[in-house]
């Protein structure tokens, strides 16, 4: 049989109905994933060490061209969200409208968006809870806070959070769900602080030198905050537990890019204007900045609300991953053992283990910087084949009903593609080895276990 055998979306939709998730999210709900999962490392943390260290005061148009890409391609997650209201993501869309290796391909890379990403997270978590401890005058050993790539034996506090969250996750969804809430009410309650605190701070000659690397370094920091904007794509992995998917998951995704994408911009001029760029490439720049400039009371403040920020994004990435894992289970392309539901949580128990352990583990060992960058090929990947698959179904199945329909396809489509692809390219001019290891393993995964174990094939 052929490695591009498709699943009908008939068939997709029938198999999800056999063994699913419970109903129960809404759409403000959807917003508050999307939110929770975009506001975090990459407004508290990244923020700063791109400044410093690809685009200096310019990181502002770097999150708004990497918002525009993101726009392009949540346009065409958007109708095919809506068509196939199937959990799994762009690989699930992919299996679809291109067939199984390609789908397994961009579910191997949603790995890296997911899991890799979550780690991401963790180490930038544990940057502001050693900053926080050691105000408070608590010095954890350097050799349990720093990451085993970094000389330390391993990032204990970044570990720690993720089995913290992990089990919350294996108990129930719904649970994960009000604590996003309240973490993102927390983290927006902060970062309006941080604004009114900061910017009468703002010194103008700190952007007399607005981009020092040039245009090249403005879209080297897109291609490095690009992970940041995963969110959206997290709001698409619920489509099988909402009660209005159709409706709600358009809503979701757009609603919250556009929300985040305007406080990143404006985070990051404030940031740029109340200190140098130079000095920003720190685990916790927003805090490091307002102490800088005599604010401690400050300083404290959005360190709580980084920790609550940060955490938010860290569930719903570890969320995110194990109903991946779930999905390609199903589908046979990995054991059958982790799409089992837990019988008395009805969570699938098994992907929530697996994923909480090998995140905690990789988050202990590997620094942010690298984890990032590897984060954001695996999202512009999956991005730009969504991209693709919209278009495909236009052409192939015009008729298809589609709730909400990309505008402009033909336009959008393209501009989703050279965009992503763009931005991909920047990124493996620097990590290509990682990614060439990263996939050929998944091919070897595939047919060595997939491709005789698909339920196609069966």
């Amino acid at each position: 049989m052929s490695i591009f055998r498709k699943k009908s979306i008939e068939e997709l939709i029938a198999s999800s109905q056999k063994n699913s998730f419970k109903k129960s999210l809404t759409a403000f709900d959807l917003i508050m994933i999307g939110i929770g999962c975009t506001i975090g490392t990459g407004i508290f943390v990244v923020t700063g060490t791109a400044s410093a260290t690809h685009a200096g005061p310019a990181i502002a148009l770097s999150y708004l061209i990497g918002a525009l890409a993101c726009l392009f391609a949540a346009l065409a997650y958007a109708e095919i969200a809506s068509m196939v209201p199937v959990s799994g993501s762009a690989y699930t869309y992919t299996y679809a409208v291109i067939g199984e290796f390609v789908a397994w391909l961009v579910g191997w890379g949603l790995v890296l968006e997911y899991g890799i990403g979550a780690s991401a997270v963790a180490n930038g978590w544990s940057g502001y809870m050693v900053g926080i401890l050691q105000s408070a005058g608590i010095s954890l050993p350097e050799l349990l806070i720093k990451p085993t790539s970094q000389g330390g034996i391993i990032n204990l506090p970044a570990s720690l959070i993720v089995l913290l969250i992990g089990s919350m996750l294996y108990v129930g969804t719904q649970q994960g769900v009000k604590f996003t809430r309240i973490l993102v009410f927390v983290k927006l309650a902060v970062i309006f602080i941080f604004l009114v605190v900061a910017t009468p701070m703002i010194k103008p000659e700190n952007y007399s030198n607005f981009m020092p690397f040039g245009f090249g370094g403005v879209m080297a920091g897109a291609a490095a905050i690009f992970y940041a904007y995963i969110g959206f794509d997290a709001v698409a992995t619920t489509a099988e537990e909402c009660k209005n998917p159709k409706r709600d998951l358009p809503i979701g995704i757009i609603f919250s890019l556009g929300v985040c994408a305007i406080l990143y911009a404006t985070v990051a001029l404030v940031l740029n204007g109340i200190v140098n760029f130079s000095t920003l490439n720190n685990p916790e720049p927003l805090a490091r900045a307002l102490r800088d400039n005599g604010s401690n009371i400050g300083s404290a403040l959005v360190s709580t609300g980084a920790i609550a920020g940060i955490t938010s994004v860290l569930l719903v990435l570890l969320y995110g991953q194990s109903r991946i894992f779930f999905v390609m289970s199903r589908d046979g392309l990995l054991p059958k053992k982790l799409s089992s539901m837990h019988k008395k949580y009805n969570t699938p128990h098994v992907s929530v283990l697996l994923t909480t352990l090998a995140v905690a583990l990789i988050a202990g060992i590997f620094s942010l910087e690298t984890l990032s960058e590897m984060t954001s090929i695996g999202t512009l990947f999956g991005f730009i084949v969504v991209a693709l698959a919209v278009m495909i179904l236009r052409v192939k199945q015009p008729n298809l009903k589609r709730s909400f329909r990309c505008p402009m396809v033909f336009v959008v489509g393209p501009l989703a593609v050279l965009s992503c692809g763009y931005l991909t390219f920047e990124l493996l001019t620097r990590n290509w080895h990682y990614f060439a290891v990263w996939t050929a393993f998944g091919i070897l995964i595939y047919f060595i276990y997939g491709y005789r174990k698909s339920t196609i094939k069966k």
